[in-house]
């Protein structure tokens, strides 16, 4: 590759190699404050390549490849080669990850104890951890993320995977209008999943994502509709994890046996809300509650 660099976020290490000069500058300011460590051994790699030399320069077209590749996935324009990189990044991961248990879910921390928001692209998770990792200055609750959360399968504690929020559409706004453009990415309109920015999480979150944290609540949110909370079951937990997480099938008794002690362990609820505001009352409410 032409051009690459290295990134951490949590315990996986990326190298990111790529046909073209821009997609890696993007990526070197996003995770600008991000340590790096050019000798440890590389645990995933993502490739941005052109699949003919031509389109290098001619209506580059970008394909995502690396250790693990989606062969009938399209490629994407240039202009969209940071949100290539980006996708490149969390398909080796969901992919590739046996360390832990792997849930397709945002997170937050306050005080040792985590909340776990899963749900499925819509849902308003993504957004509901942003806004409360800026709540205050940040010094209440901390981002953990808002992609996937792992979990150990010998403690059973939850760590960080605090990548670049990937902030969609109103959020984008929302967010916005709470930091400074020096937090923000460049705007990616049009792309298949709609306008996209990217949120650079707060230092603080970058500096603790090796620490671990205990479960406290699991909430499967919902975007619309009347403020509502709805306790779930154990199996019902159970369940829409396993459909949440890329790897439990992979990691066989380990994965199943640290779903089991996690839904034991974590009362989990489902929530809906009308807006951003009536979400973070309904998570500090529940937060509350859950801390008695």
């Amino acid at each position: 590759m032409r051009h690459g660099t290295r990134i951490a976020v949590g315990p996986v290490q990326f190298r990111i190699g790529s046909d073209w000069a821009a997609p890696i500058a993007a990526l070197n300011r996003l995770y600008a404050s991000y340590p790096q460590d050019d000798r440890r051994p590389a645990d995933a790699t993502v490739r941005l390549f052109a699949a003919r030399p031509w389109r290098r320069w001619l209506r580059p077209s970008v394909h995502i490849g690396g250790d693990y590749i989606v062969p009938d996935a399209l490629p994407l324009p240039l202009s969209m080669g940071l949100l290539a990189a980006e996708m490149g990044m969390n398909l080796q991961v969901a992919l590739g990850w046996r360390r832990h248990l792997l849930l397709h879910a945002s997170a937050v921390a306050k005080h040792g104890r985590a909340v776990i928001l899963s749900g499925e692209s819509g849902s308003g998770k993504s957004t509901l951890a942003a806004l409360l990792g800026e709540k205050e200055g940040g010094t209440d609750w901390r981002l953990m993320g808002d992609e996937f959360t792992l979990i150990d399968p010998a403690s059973g504690d939850a760590l960080a995977f605090p990548r670049a929020v990937s902030l969609k559409n109103d959020a984008i706004a929302e967010v916005a209008a709470r930091v400074g453009p020096d937090r923000l990415g460049p705007l990616l309109a049009g792309t298949p999943k709609g306008d996209i920015r990217h949120l650079i999480p707060r230092a603080e979150a970058i500096a603790a994502m090796h620490e671990p944290v205990r479960p406290a609540l699991l909430l499967f949110p919902q975007y619309g509709g009347p403020p509502a909370i709805t306790r779930i079951g154990e199996g019902e937990a159970f369940v829409r994890l396993t459909e949440a997480s890329t790897n439990y099938v992979a990691l066989g008794e380990a994965g199943f046996a640290a779903l089991t002690r996690l839904v034991r362990e974590t009362p989990a609820f489902t929530i809906s809300y009308p807006d951003s505001a009536s979400g973070i009352t309904i998570v500090e409410q529940l937060w509350a509650e859950a801390l008695r």
